[in-house]
This record gives C-alpha cells, structure tokens and sequence, in this order.
C-alpha cells in the first residue's frame, strides 16, 4: 500500500502524458506521419545537435557563474555534471536530474547541495522569464494567424499567469540574495515557529547556505548576465528547432519558432511522465496548425524534434553517469539516497 501511494505521482504524470498525446493525435492517420518521417531529410540534425550541444555548454558556463561566490568551478567540469541533469530530467520522474546535479557537485566539488539548488532554482526562474518573453514578442503575429480560434486567448492567459508566478518568484530571490541577514531572520522565526525542535537544526543549516546560494543575485551586473546568458542560452535551442524544420517540407518564422519554444518549455512545467511525454507534443503542435503547418506534419516535425532534444543529451548524460560511478566507486543506490546527501550539507 505505502509503494502504490509513492507511484501516485508518477501514474498521475503518465496519466497526464496519455491524455496530452491523445489530443495531438486525434483525428490523424498515424500511417500519414509514419511516411512524412521517413522521408524527412535528418541530415539536417547534425547541425541542430551540435548548435544544441553549445547551448548546453553555456548553461556549464552559466552554472559555473552562479556558483562562483561560493567556490570556483571551471565550465569544463560543469558541463559533464549538467548533461548529468539532463538526463536525469529526461528518465526519471519529479524533475530528479535536478538533484543529481547537486549531489554529484557536493561529492566532485564539496559544494553545499543546498546552496547548489538555489543557483538551479534561479536557473529556472531566469528560464521561465525569457520563455515568457518569447510567447509576448509574438502573441500578435499569432493572434493574426488564428482569429477567433481561442487558442490565443488560452495562450494569453497563461503567459499572464506565468508571468505573474516568475517575475513573483523572481522578486522574492532577488531580495533574499539582497537583504541575507533580513532574509535570514524571517526564515529562522517560520523555522523556529513551526517547525518540531528535532529538525529545527538541520533546516536552519539548509537555509543559511541555501541562502549563500544566491550570493550571485547581489549584483546588478551579475543578475544582467544571468539573463543575457539565459537569452543566448534558448535563442541557440531555437536555433535547432530551425535546423530540424529544413528536415520537412514546411517553413515558419524564426519568430514562430521562438513562439512554439516559449509555449513548450512552460507546458512542460506541468506534471508527466518523464522526458515531457505528451506535455512537450501537443503545444508544439498546436502552434504550428495555428501557423498554417499541416497537421500530419507538424505532428511529424514535433515528434522528430523532442526525439532529437532527448536523446543525444540523454546518452551523454548517461555516459557521464556511469563514469562518474565507475570512478568514485559508487553503487546506484548510493546516488539516489539524496535524502541522506541533504542532511550532510554540512
């Protein structure tokens, strides 16, 4: 019974993966993309791959950036650690590559994974930003597309919603990182109000370097080159979106591609099966039908697409992985006892 309650989640997000693909499905004859697929020209890839690769180096560099404050990492040894995350995201559930990320920093580098979470939240945070800044820059070029359709009324909303969630997430990070000791006190009187006295320690401990995490935020300089860096980071992911589209027989706007980035990357923050089954598929493909693609082939495209961010990045990761266990001696069930790996931030 206690097993069936932890697979909860994950059957919901499989649940949620089903009914996504279902809806960008319908109504195709899957014969129809099948054929579309196998005459696409995938030469085209190679170049989309590497440009991807480089984007991942730049989030190395990224990372590398943010954790400066607390300890010099090169990109070089950054970069293994983030395919790692990667890969971690794209098998496993609940977003686990994350953790990994700082626990294989804590055991490679000693860096606090406390202190390593708070640099990847601001990641995502500065992420979800510039998503959203893209969906904006082209909401009225779609609107022109679709009409009536709703579907930009339902994109409108979200984007408003979004934004809201991250510049809010962003504003509470930027004046913890600027007030610490403020930051610090407010924390400690939730702590020590209402939290047991059996796990005040340890989650005081958690705070004041989850805090020293977000040393980097200090600077105005350093939060506009965190957001620069983000910006280049998903204009070079857009870039192979654009590789893989001369793969097909259709052509959209750079601008359109930037739309369809945005709108997936945020979808994909809703709950699924692991690698964005469905959650990735069924915007992508939305957006472009609304820009005129036929459905089979933007179906086609889709598919193609998220099998060419997956997999590459995930055998690298893999790869990584299992040299890193290899090298430290390390057995599976070692790396995933994170939970203990928290507990010994000290």
């Amino acid at each position: 019974m206690e097993k069936m309650k932890k697979n909860i989640p994950l059957l919901f997000g499989v649940a949620i993966s089903a009914l996504f693909l279902w809806l960008s499905l319908r109504g195709l004859k899957l014969n129809d993309v099948g054929e579309i697929m196998r005459s696409a020209k995938y030469i085209w890839l190679i170049p989309g791959v590497l440009l991807y690769f480089l984007a991942v180096w730049i989030r190395a560099w990224r990372w590398h950036y943010l954790i400066k404050p607390l300890k010099k990492v090169s990109t070089k040894k950054m970069f293994p650690i983030v395919a790692i995350g990667y890969m971690g995201n794209n098998i496993f559930p609940a977003r686990l590559g994350e953790v990994l990320r700082a626990v294989f920093l804590k055991r490679r580098e000693n860096v606090p994974i406390s202190a390593s979470l708070a640099t990847v939240i601001v990641e995502r945070i500065f992420d979800g930003v510039v998503m959203l800044a893209f969906v904006f820059l082209n909401l009225s070029e779609l609107a022109k597309l679709t009409g009536d359709s709703g579907f930009v009324g339902n994109i409108q909303s979200l984007a408003l919603w979004g934004t809201g969630a991250f510049i809010g997430a962003l504003a509470i990070f930027l004046l913890a990182a600027m007030f610490p000791q403020v930051s610090s006190k407010i924390g400690r009187w939730f702590i020590i109000k209402f939290l047991p006295k059996s796990v005040q320690g340890k989650m005081l401990d958690f705070m004041d370097k989850f805090l020293d995490g977000l040393a980097s935020l200090r600077s105005p300089a350093n939060v506009l080159m965190v957001f620069l860096t983000s910006t280049i980071i998903w204009l070079l992911e857009t870039g192979k979106y654009w590789f893989v589209m001369h793969a097909f027989d259709f052509s959209v706007s750079f601008f359109a591609l930037m739309l369809m980035n945005g709108i997936v990357n945020l979808a994909t923050t809703i709950p699924s099966a692991p690698g964005y089954v469905g959650t990735f598929d069924a915007p992508g493909i939305a957006v472009l039908v609304a820009y005129g693609v036929e459905h089979a082939t933007a179906a086609a495209y889709t598919l193609t697409l998220h099998a060419a961010l997956w997999l590459p990045i995930t055998l690298l990761g893999l790869y990584y992985f299992l040299r890193y266990l290899a090298q430290e001696g390390m057995s599976w069930k070692e790396v995933f006892a994170w939970k203990e790996e928290v507990e010994s931030t000290k």
